[in-house]
């Protein structure tokens, strides 16, 4: 991938980022962390509403359904990392439900969110 287009991506996933946190904010949600990064776990958005503490990775592709495909096991995995990292530091969340949510983001339609899409 040449720099040029790894630039765009880049900024093409801070943009599906931003309205999947908006999104989520209209929703009640208030976030905590954009792209949270700890060792070898990073989470796209971390998020809480009343006392549920969902960790989120944001997917942007052509359409849902390959956005859906573009959550392998291996950024699970990665997203779990993250999330034991963050709660690992901020111990006052520990008696939180923790889930871990995905938002799809295609082109032209609002952000859908799943939550629980995966588990610990």
């Amino acid at each position: 991938m040449a720099a040029r287009e790894r630039v765009r991506a880049f900024r093409r996933g801070i943009d599906a980022e931003t309205l999947a946190a908006w999104s989520l904010r209209l929703k009640g949600w208030r976030v905590l962390a954009r792209r949270y990064s700890d060792g070898p776990g990073e989470v796209d958005l971390v998020i809480v509403r009343g006392r549920t503490l969902a960790f989120v990775e944001v997917k942007a592709r052509v359409d849902f359904a390959s956005a859906v495909e573009a959550v392998t096991p291996r950024q699970q995995q990665r997203i779990r990392r993250g999330a034991e990292a963050f709660l690992a530091r901020r111990p006052a969340y520990a008696g939180y439900v923790v889930r871990f949510d995905v938002v799809l983001v295609a082109p032209r339609r609002w952000p859908k969110h799943l939550p629980n899409a995966f588990g610990f």
